[in-house]
């Protein structure tokens, strides 16, 4: 009877990722999560349990902020889902047609902006929408659009929206290139075979490709999720740790790093702090188990 041969060179050649990615990621991890079980008494590190955890979620001082950047966590990944998806697999069905010319050209185009820095698309942003030197006014009055133009990063009610339309902006490339390839990948005898039967064009797609590159769509999906709820960078330098006006703009990672660093007359408490990352954490880590339960799911009744 042949032994099976172990690999021991894909562990040889593994361990140097997994050691690197253990010491700045996992170790980090269990240590924030750590930190939230602690408080800070007479400077000394005290045992609390869960009680960071009970403030933060009932204590009206802390959940009222944590309550609404949830909310506005969950405002932002929408719009992404509803704006950003759609437009991505449209862009992809249209750039993967045979006889579109300067295809390239317009795929480096879209994707150009999700290898831009957050600072110059949030300062850059900031500086096209501002009512005093922006040159959106000027450009809303070149189509007599003039009168649609408001201050929308100043409004409490159209700052969130606003940054997410940028960020849609920003990353519409990701999920239009995952997309476009998932769409070359589909085998040329299928798309022929509807061909015989009728099946062309808008059809085509939406008979044939659609239900092929559902999985695609789905890891898509999980990437924004993911994504949008660690989101942090464009909200900080476009509205700052305070997230204005008002905290309308405030989201999980701009709440915990006013929380855990402290800001202005703010000071930081890293124990609360580690509270609301492990609370990112969980809602990061339920979310997934739900889509990916949602995507077999889905997959089983396809494939039945």
């Amino acid at each position: 009877m042949q032994t099976r041969r172990i690999r021991w060179h894909i562990a040889f050649f593994l361990a140097p990722a997994v050691l690197v990615y253990t010491a700045v990621m996992i170790l980090p991890l269990f240590n924030t999560l750590r930190f939230a079980l602690f408080t800070e008494v007479d400077q000394a590190r005290v045992y609390v349990g869960l009680e960071n955890f009970r403030t933060l979620f009932f204590d009206p001082l802390w959940s009222e902020q944590f309550w609404n950047a949830l909310g506005n966590n969950f405002w932002f990944f929408l719009i992404h889902m509803l704006v950003q998806n759609p437009i991505g697999i449209a862009l992809a069905a249209i750039l993967s047609h045979p006889r579109l010319r300067f295809a390239a050209l317009y795929r480096s185009a879209i994707f150009i902006p999700t290898i831009l820095s957050f600072v110059i698309v949030g300062f850059a942003w900031k500086l096209i929408l501002s009512p005093l030197w922006g040159i959106a006014p000027s450009m809303l009055d070149a189509v007599g659009l003039k009168s649609l133009f408001a201050p929308w990063l100043g409004k409490e009610e159209y700052a969130l929206t606003t940054l997410a339309l940028v960020s849609v902006w920003q990353f519409v490339g990701i999920p239009m290139m995952l997309i476009y390839a998932a769409l070359l990948s589909i085998p040329e005898e299928i798309l022929e075979a509807g061909e015989i039967d009728g099946i062309t064009g808008a059809s085509a797609f939406w008979k044939i490709k659609l239900p092929l590159i559902l999985p695609s769509i789905g890891i898509i999906s999980i990437l924004t999720f993911v994504g949008n709820f660690n989101a942090f960078d464009l909200i900080y330098v476009s509205q700052g740790a305070l997230a204005g006006p008002d905290f309308s703009t405030d989201i999980l990672g701009t709440f915990m790093y006013r929380t855990f660093f402290g800001f202005q007359l703010q000071l930081g408490d890293p124990y609360m702090g580690s509270a609301i990352a492990g609370a990112m954490f969980a809602i990061i880590l339920v979310g997934v188990c739900i889509y990916l339960f949602g995507i077999q799911t889905r997959m089983r009744r396809y494939q039945l």
